[in-house]
C-alpha cells in the first residue's frame, strides 16, 4: 500500500530533475504505456480496471497509450491505443487471442513517443512485449497481476497439486523481470509473497466510477430498471437475486444455484448477467434443481450499461473463490445491493457482516440471511445505504489513479538512485538513450523489440 508518508507529487513535478529516470523532463506529463491482453468490447475485471486506470491517470495529467491486441491479424492504432495483429486461443480460455510478430509501425511510434515507465496488467503476450519496451528503453517495469491462476487450473492441468506449482513458478520467474507488482487486495500480495516473488509488492485496489456506478435516482432510470425487470418478465412483486460476471467453471455459479433451490423462494428470481463457455451446464443444473423458471440467463450486455442491470437487483450473490478483487463486488455495492458472497480473503473489505452483507459459508446460512434481507424491508433499505456510504469512503477511482501514480513515482525514484549509486560508464547519457533520430538506431532497438 502506499504509505500517507509518501503521496504522488503532481505530474508536472515529475521526476525532480531532468536526469532522471534516463531523461524525462519536469515540463512535460510522465508518459506511461499500459499494457494488455485484453481491451474493449470485451468485458471483464482486467479491462474494467485498464480503463478506469486510464482514464483517472489522464485525468492526473499523464500521457497514457495502450498497446494491446487486435480482434484479427490486422495491426492498427487510433487514439492512443495500439492494437497488435493476433489470432485466436479460444481452445485454451474463452476469447483468448495470442499476438503475431510484427507490428514494426506501431513498435516504431511507441519508441519515438518513449514512454518514461510501461505497466502490463496481463502475463502473456502484450507482457512481452512490455518487457522488451522497458529494457531496449531503459524504463521501470511495473506489473499489475490480476488473475489468481490456481483457480483456473482445470483448464490446463488435471492435477490441482502440479497446477499450483506450475502456477508459483510462472508466477515467480514472470514477476521477476519486473520493478514493482501492483496487487489488487491482501490476498493477492499474501499469494504471491507465498510464491517466493522477491520484488516489491504494493497492495492498490481498483476503484470505481462512482457518478456511473450508483443506484437509480432520476426517474428515467428508476422507468429503465423497471422496464428491464419486465422484459426479462420478471414482476414487480419479485425480489430479483443478481450475479454478473462471466459464465465459466471458476465462479462457481453452480453453489449459487443449490442455494436459490435450497431457499425455495418463490417469490425470487436469480438473474445472470453475462455469458460463457459454462452456460450450458448451469442451464442444465438449474432444470436438474427445478428452478429453471427462476433462473434467468440475460447474456452478453454492453460493458457501458453494465450499471443498469445492477439496478433492477435487490441483493448481489456470489460463491466465487476466484477473484483477486471482485470489481463486480464493489459495482454491486455502489450501486446499493446488500452482497451475500462465499467467504473469501479477497472481499473482507467489501461484505462488512450486518452492514453491507455477510459472508456465507454454509446453504442454510445463505437462506438465513435472505430471509431476513427480503422479509425485513428497513433492514434491506439500512443495508443498501451502507454499502452506498462504504463504496464512496473506499472504492473511488480518484483513490486508485493516484496510488498507481505514487507507485510510478517511487518505482522511478528507485531507478534513479540505483543509476546515481553505478560508475558513469553504466549510466547512458542522453545523446546514448533511444532517441529513435537515426535509422540505424531505430533497427537497432526494433531488433530487440521485436520477437
Amino acid at each position: 500500500m502506499i504509505s500517507s508518508s509518501h503521496r504522488p507529487r503532481t505530474v508536472a513535478q515529475w521526476p525532480p530533475t531532468a536526469s532522471s529516470s534516463g531523461g524525462h523532463s519536469a515540463d512535460r506529463p510522465l508518459r506511461v504505456l499500459l499494457t494488455t491482453d485484453w481491451w474493449e468490447p470485451i468485458v471483464n475485471g482486467v479491462v474494467a480496471s485498464v480503463t478506469t486506470l486510464r482514464r483517472e491517470l489522464i485525468a492526473l495529467g499523464c500521457d497514457v497509450r495502450v498497446l494491446t491486441l487486435s480482434p484479427g491479424l490486422r495491426t492498427r492504432s487510433e487514439h492512443g491505443v495500439y492494437r497488435i495483429g493476433s489470432v485466436s486461443a479460444s481452445m485454451l480460455y474463452d476469447h483468448a487471442r495470442i499476438g503475431m510478430p510484427g507490428g514494426r509501425r506501431v513498435l516504431r511510434e511507441i519508441m519515438r513517443w518513449r514512454p518514461d515507465i510501461v505497466h502490463s496488467q496481463c502475463e502473456f503476450s502484450t507482457h512481452v512485449w512490455a518487457r522488451r519496451i522497458a529494457r531496449s528503453l531503459r524504463v521501470p517495469l511495473v506489473h499489475t497481476y490480476h488473475t489468481i491462476y490456481e483457480d483456473y487450473t482445470h483448464y490446463y492441468s488435471p492435477s490441482r497439486t502440479v497446477g499450483r506449482k506450475v502456477v508459483s513458478t510462472f508466477s515467480r520467474r514472470l514477476l521477476s523481470g519486473t520493478d514493482a507488482v501492483i496487487a489488487p487486495t491482501p490476498k493477492v500480495a499474501d499469494l504471491l509473497h507465498g510464491y517466493g516473488v522477491l520484488e516489491p509488492v504494493h497492495v492498490v485496489p481498483t476503484g470505481l466510477d462512482l457518478q456511473r456506478f450508483r443506484p437509480a435516482l432520476t426517474p428515467a432510470e428508476r422507468k429503465d430498471a423497471a422496464e428491464l425487470r419486465r422484459g426479462l418478465g420478471i414482476t414487480a412483486q419479485q425480489k430479483v437475486l443478481i450475479s454478473v460476471c462471466r459464465l465459466a467453471k471458476e465462479k462457481n455459479l453452480d453453489e449459487v444455484l443449490d442455494w436459490v433451490a435450497a431457499a425455495d423462494r418463490e417469490d425470487t428470481v436469480l438473474v445472470l448477467v453475462g455469458d460463457g463457455p459454462y452456460r450450458a451446464e448451469l442451464a442444465a443444473r438449474a432444470a436438474e434443481l427445478g428452478i429453471t423458471d427462476r433462473v434467468v440467463f440475460t447474456g452478453v450486455v454492453e460493458p457501458a450499461e453494465v450499471q443498469r442491470w445492477y439496478r433492477i437487483g435487490d441483493v448481489f450473490v456470489s460463491a466465487s473463490r476466484s477473484e483477486t478483487q471482485g470489481l463486480t463486488f464493489i459495482e454491486a455495492l455502489s450501486c446499493g445491493l446488500p452482497l451475500l458472497c462465499r467467504r473469501d480473503p479477497s472481499i473482507e473489505s467489501v461484505v462488512l457482516d450486518g452492514r453491507t452483507g455477510w459472508k456465507i459459508d454454509e446453504t442454510a446460512e445463505f437462506t438465513q440471511r435472505l430471509d431476513s434481507l427480503l422479509d425485513d424491508p428497513e433492514l434491506h433499505e439500512a443495508m443498501s445505504q451502507a454499502a452506498v456510504v462504504h463504496a464512496a469512503a473506499t472504492c473511488g477511482a480518484g483513490d486508485f489513479g493516484r496510488s498507481v501514480l505514487g507507485v510510478y513515482e517511487q518505482t522511478l525514484d528507485s531507478q534513479h538512485s540505483l543509476q546515481a549509486l553505478q560508475s558513469p560508464q553504466e549510466i547512458p547519457s542522453l545523446q546514448e538513450m533511444p532517441s529513435l533520430q537515426s535509422a540505424d538506431e531505430r533497427d537497432r532497438v526494433l531488433h530487440e523489440v521485436l520477437p
